[in-house]
């Protein structure tokens, strides 16, 4: 095992900055859930974004959730769910006892197939059970193929949730990523480009939905003096102090992103040219926040499997990860019904068995990143060595 500090995958990065906001919440008392900090921050993210509302609340998943409730999603309707992501964008669909059906990714961004989703609405409409949504998921930070998505859902005037966990920062066609469902949902989870340590953002250009959002996020507390509730509510707001937290971390995003994106390329430029090692691709007129660098691996070309370099890379005190497994293949989602991206090909099934996420976070530094390379490199070139005593 190597002697140097653990070199993970995405670790929080602070500015510096937080201290201070954080600092007004205790000079004035404003230590309860709600406050000013949090009213600043739904502000200043949706001006950010260009949306004309956002609402502060506790994760991604609550907003996903809050989504879905104000779409009026029930028990035994259907929602439509990218299946390459974390079970976050798909466990809010059961909490409102709704089921799922998952959409395979496409190659040029490993995010939904609109061809799946087409076929998908085909079969619903056959069935007369069209979904009450269509959850889009934007992996790693590169932005889905919004235009051809969009086009299919309008046709069948279903709203997209867009899951922007991932992709903050990013945009598509010069918008930013998040914005164009009819809901946006970002993170700020201990690993995410910018965090709260826990927090999520619900985005919208419908202000009064978003105001129905934060009552059903408060308890669903009614206007009256005593505490009276005619409906259920949930305990979702985002805390004053996070939001103080949140306000000076959105400061430095741009950075962030540009920090991201150059260890990106310093990663394309050493291992780029290794034949059997593919990068994560960037769409055509799309900005990649480069959240994570990801990078499939052909077994075939170079003789070993992703989880023998995870391996490796763990064994000498560096964190990575496998691509996400697709919901599908979840335990929990085995019956669930599921669109391959074509008849005869998965696509998410691929990444899942080919790829591999590096450490990217941008408070790594330069010698990390290089010891991180150093260790990919010797570990191809070990194998290679195997491969050539196989063969002769």
């Amino acid at each position: 095992m190597s002697q140097h500090e653990r070199i993970l995958l995405s670790s929080p990065h602070m500015s510096g900055n937080e201290q201070k906001y954080i600092q007004q919440a205790f000079d004035t008392n404003w230590i309860a859930p709600l406050g000013p900090n949090v009213d600043a921050f739904e502000k200043e993210l949706a001006e950010y974004v260009g949306v004309k509302d956002a609402a502060a609340v506790s994760s991604g998943t609550a907003a996903i959730h809050l989504a879905l409730m104000l779409l009026d999603v029930q028990k035994e309707d259907t929602v439509f769910c990218s299946s390459l992501t974390f079970i976050a964008s798909a466990n809010p669909i059961l909490y409102q006892g709704a089921s799922p059906v998952f959409i395979d990714s496409e190659p040029d961004t490993w995010n939904m197939s609109p061809q799946a989703l087409k076929r998908a609405f085909s079969d619903a409409e056959k069935a007369e059970k069209l979904p009450k949504a269509v959850i889009i998921v934007n992996l790693y930070g590169q932005s889905a193929k919004m235009d051809e998505l969009l086009a299919i859902c309008d046709d069948y005037n279903v709203p997209i949730i867009e899951d922007a966990a991932e992709s903050l920062g990013a945009t598509y066609k010069g918008k930013k990523s998040g914005t164009f469902g009819k809901f946006g949902v970002y993170s700020f989870n201990g690993n995410k480009i910018i965090t709260t340590s826990g927090g999520g953002m619900l985005v919208s250009d419908d202000v009064e939905a978003l105001k129905k959002a934060r009552f059903l996020a408060t308890q669903a507390r009614d206007v009256a003096p005593h505490y009276q509730h005619s409906q259920m509510g949930y305990n979702y707001r985002l805390s004053n102090i996070l939001a103080g937290v949140g306000r000076a971390q959105l400061e430095v995003l741009d950075d962030r992103v540009a920090t991201r994106r150059a260890i990106f390329e310093k990663y394309k430029n050493a291992l780029g040219e290794i034949d059997g090692i593919q990068f994560m691709p960037e769409l055509k007129e799309t900005f990649h926040n480069r959240w994570l660098t990801t990078l499939i691996i052909d077994q075939e070309k170079l003789g070993y499997a992703p989880l023998e370099l995870i391996e490796y890379l763990s064994n000498e005190n560096i964190e990575s990860r496998p691509v996400w497994k697709p919901l599908h293949l979840q335990p929990l989602f085995k019956e669930t019904p599921y669109y391959p991206h074509t008849v005869d090909r998965s696509v998410s099934e691929e990444l899942f068995s080919t790829g591999i996420c590096l450490p990217s976070g941008s408070n790594m530094d330069e010698q990390q990143q290089t010891l991180v390379i150093k260790m990919i490199l010797r570990f191809n070139k070990e194998k290679s060595m195997e491969k050539l005593v196989l063969t002769d």
